[in-house]
């Protein structure tokens, strides 16, 4: 019976994370009430209570969800593409693969609009800065090793390419004329080619 339970509880608590993300995607957050969440999750709201604890927290965690899988997909695509002969291959390619999720509509109304409103600058950075930081921090550290770069730049270098990527992102997401997903790919490359 215990077992059983377990698994009607994950199974409610994965309805709410995916009704709340479609309704946060399509609404935003602050026309997604908690009734429009639990009826589209097929629950009551001492289930979404008892799962998350309010609002906020179920949206941090479909923030999060969304930012595990971009940093998943990142990798998968990284590593698909080290090369022997191109220190940059890997790292671009993860990079290309942010700029393709900031233009999805999932993406860039839940991490990229609202996001910064409902978790706060400073929430929202440091949740960015922890999934995000350590990619851009070992990709540059591996363009110092093949000796392409100073060792002594890493720290600023990992900074401000992360801060490029976030600004692209943001800019991706508001439509800004001229700034595609492509345009600011082929940008990044020759910046980041062209570091030592």
């Amino acid at each position: 019976m215990a077992r059983r339970s377990k698994s009607n509880a994950e199974t409610t608590r994965s309805q709410l994370l995916s009704a709340a993300k479609t309704l946060f995607e399509k609404q935003g957050y602050a026309e997604t009430s908690l009734a429009d969440i639990c009826k589209a999750a097929g629950t009551t709201k001492g289930a979404l209570f008892h799962h998350f604890g309010n609002k906020e927290a179920l949206f941090r965690e479909v923030w999060e969800n969304l930012q595990e899988e971009l940093d998943l997909e990142a990798r998968k695509q990284a590593k698909a593409a080290r090369s022997r002969t191109d220190p940059y291959a890997a790292f671009l390619a993860g990079c290309k693969v942010y700029l393709n999720y900031t233009t999805r509509p999932d993406y860039q109304q839940i991490v990229l609009i609202d996001g910064p409103s409902v978790l706060g600058e400073v929430g929202w950075y440091e949740s960015d800065h922890y999934l995000g930081n350590q990619n851009v921090d070992a990709a540059v550290r591996w363009i110092v090793k093949k000796g392409l770069i100073s060792g002594d730049r890493i720290d600023p270098l990992v900074v401000m390419l992360r801060s490029a990527l976030n600004g692209a992102g943001f800019s991706i997401s508001r439509g800004t004329p001229g700034v595609t997903a492509e345009s600011v790919f082929e940008a990044f490359e020759r910046l980041v080619r062209s570091l030592r």
